[in-house]
């Protein structure tokens, strides 16, 4: 009874993102800002930490999460009825700058409530140690959508900063594998390759800021379950930080190899842009946290000898 409570529980917080990649496969796309690709790693997030548990989930806390399941299909299935054309007229009066990041973010924005309301209902306030991952991983991807709807492009100076230290590094890298040109300006990088020339604009998300802010919450949250010494956790949150900075440098890098060894041609090179930042961020996050758990079991082995 208890496996088949847990089995019944995940399928049930599993359901709204199960049909939104069945009933609506074209909305699964990979870039960060256009589509409901994180919906999937945050499954993931869900079911990894919730599989195995040895706690008993009522009969009747999983039949009160069911109707909220059931709305948050109804308001995925609305969207298809005219409640997304709402959403996009409704981004004028707040002056939004970019529409299409308005409007995932609800999306974000709605699941990750369903699946917060649903944790609770399951295991009251423990929740946040139990399977915290996955609602702060949509979470997080609302709030930077919120704030590339907000604030597009270089408008938010903080986020902006680092960029030009990135694209310099990039520069001296090209140059030092004598790849091509490479002149940096700022945020701009000035290419030319085996197919002519190109100019690369470099803003926060596609720097990958966004990426490192996302990996602070989640990495925070994966470290708060841990039962291991604050020096470790603190060790393991900078080397995970400094290799989401490593991953966002080499992102940089494969988009003006691109321009310089394949296609100056901005339809092609934006097809690799849309997808490049998180087939490399969202593998790099799985590897890292695998990695902690194989070495802290293996030291908690050890301990036990």
């Amino acid at each position: 009874m208890q496996n088949w409570n847990l089995f019944a529980g995940i399928a049930i917080i599993s359901s709204p993102i199960l049909f939104s990649m069945i009933a609506f496969p074209d909305s699964v796309a990979w870039s960060w800002n256009e589509g409901r690709g994180g919906y999937l790693f945050a499954l993931v997030f869900v079911v990894a930490e919730l599989i195995g548990l040895k706690i008993v989930i009522s009969k009747k806390r999983l039949l009160a999460v069911i109707p909220l399941a059931i709305a948050t299909i109804g308001y995925l299935i609305s969207l298809e009825y005219g409640l997304r054309d709402y959403i996009i007229e409704s981004a004028e009066q707040f002056d939004v700058q970019l529409i299409y990041s308005w409007t995932w973010m609800w999306d974000f924005v709605v699941m990750a409530i369903f699946i917060v309301v649903a944790l609770s209902i399951f295991f009251g306030k423990r929740w946040i140690r139990i399977a915290p991952a996955g609602p702060i991983f949509l979470t997080g991807t609302a709030i930077i959508l919120s704030l590339d709807a907000f604030f597009p492009y270089d408008t938010l100076g903080p986020l902006q900063y680092i960029v030009p230290y990135f694209v310099q590094a990039n520069v001296w890298v090209i140059t030092a594998l004598d790849l091509g040109t490479a002149v940096a300006r700022d945020n701009v990088m000035f290419l030319r390759g085996d197919h002519g020339s190109m100019a690369l604009q470099v803003f926060w998300p596609s720097a990958g800021v966004h990426s490192i802010i996302i990996f602070s919450l989640v990495i925070g949250a994966f470290m708060l379950k841990m039962n291991i010494p604050r020096k470790r956790k603190a060790i393991y949150f900078v080397l995970g930080i400094i290799g989401t900075i490593t991953v966002n440098l080499i992102r940089i890098f494969s988009l003006s190899w691109y321009a310089l060894k394949v296609t100056t041609d901005p339809v092609a090179w934006e097809e690799y842009h849309k997808i490049a930042g998180e087939i490399m961020f969202l593998p790099w996050l799985f590897a890292f946290i695998l990695v902690v758990i194989a070495i802290e079991s293996r030291r908690l082995k050890k301990s036990e000898r």
